[in-house]
């Protein structure tokens, strides 16, 4: 089975790349090294190479491989890079992220869910990328100050608005990723930090993200889910 996993990871890749989601060799070798396969539940693996996102429980989702490729091109992580992660979920992202910035790097990724981040960390663990990989219970919205700055700051779960924590934690020079916006409907956007401390703001695609819950997003499910009441979306 491991075998067929690795052939429908190369297929798969292949078309992400002829889609344009992978444009640099160094995320193209990162999506084929990690097994998305082991960072799914069991009842859902046979679909790890559909690209689609997946449910890992708790109301959480595994982003699509094209998704997951195409903002880690956003991102450009670079090898020695110190990364923060918002929104562990499975571990899936983080693992991608520390194939690239490699053991000269570090990736620091924040998980409100203690259950959720004990699953990544057995996740990470068992695919032999724990050692660069620490993974913390916390409200991501903050950021990570301990760590901080850091080269590239990562959200994986929808903001409101780009959260201020995290632009001051980013290094001079560092960017930022993030989905932005109202829910259920948000905008990737790209957040450049100059030498001098100004920001620079560039929107990408259109994205559906669960949502960053913590002081500098929403500020509870409850707050989320009026939200999504809200635009008509039936939930």
């Amino acid at each position: 089975m491991s075998s067929d996993f690795t052939l429908r990871r190369a297929r798969l890749v292949a078309i992400l790349k002829d889609l344009g989601y992978i444009r640099s060799s160094k995320v193209e070798r990162a999506m084929l090294a990690v097994p998305r396969e082991l960072f799914v539940p069991d009842d859902v693996r046979e679909y790890a190479y559909d690209d689609r996102p997946l449910p890992i429980g708790y109301g959480q989702t595994i982003s699509a491989p094209s998704i997951v490729a195409h903002m880690t091109e956003l991102l450009d992580p670079r090898p020695g890079d110190r990364v923060l992660e918002i929104g562990t979920g499975s571990g899936y992202q983080a693992a991608i992220l520390a194939e690239i910035v490699g053991y000269q790097g570090h990736v620091w990724s924040i998980e409100r869910i203690p259950e959720l981040a004990e699953f990544a960390r057995r996740n990470l663990e068992r695919t032999g990328y724990i050692d660069r990989v620490t993974v913390i219970v916390g409200d991501g919205s903050l950021g990570y100050k301990p760590e901080a700055p850091y080269d590239r700051i990562m959200v994986t779960a929808a903001a409101p608005r780009i959260p201020e924590p995290l632009v001051e934690q980013l290094k001079p020079g560092g960017r930022l990723v993030a989905p932005v916006g109202p829910l259920p409907f948000q905008v990737l956007v790209v957040v450049d930090k100059r030498e001098d401390g100004s920001i620079e703001v560039r929107r990408d695609l259109e994205v559906v993200f669960v949502p960053l819950i913590g002081e500098y997003g929403w500020k509870n499910e409850r707050e989320a889910i009026l939200q999504l009441s809200n635009s008509g979306v039936i939930i």
